[in-house]
């Protein structure tokens, strides 16, 4: 196997750092739906999502981040045909292996049929 090394990409208009594209990308994305029969849309770097009830998913990674110490994001659209509305959802808590999202619709835990999540960070 070779190793290439450098330290900028251009692609004829514009220079990039390579750090830039090393520690600044998403290294783990997933588009899920979350009702009935839990799916993968559509992901990169997640291997599985799990049920752990409702309103509350492990997103498992393919290749396991260095620590719990990643930033994440996770968003939720409403379930239109019960007019769900004021769906928060976020990433609970986690490990280098998984990331733990929950929702809620008020106090309530709820299932949407759009997740959505994007994870930067270091890969193991």
């Amino acid at each position: 196997m070779s190793t290439l090394e450098v330290s900028n990409l251009n692609d004829g208009t514009t220079t990039v750092a390579t750090t830039h594209l090393t520690n600044g990308t998403g290294k783990a994305w997933c588009n899920w739906n979350g009702q009935g029969t839990v799916a993968i849309r559509n992901s990169h770097n997640v291997s599985s999502i799990t049920d752990n009830g409702t309103g509350d998913y492990s997103v498992n990674f393919t290749s396991s981040f260095t620590a719990y110490d990643y930033t994440s994001t996770a968003i939720s659209g409403r379930d239109v045909s019960t007019s769900q509305v004021g769906c928060f959802a976020s990433v609970s808590s986690g490990t280098a292996s998984a990331a733990r999202i929950t929702e809620l619709a008020g106090t309530t835990f709820f299932d949407s049929l759009l997740f959505m999540t994007a994870i930067h960070g270091d890969l193991a």
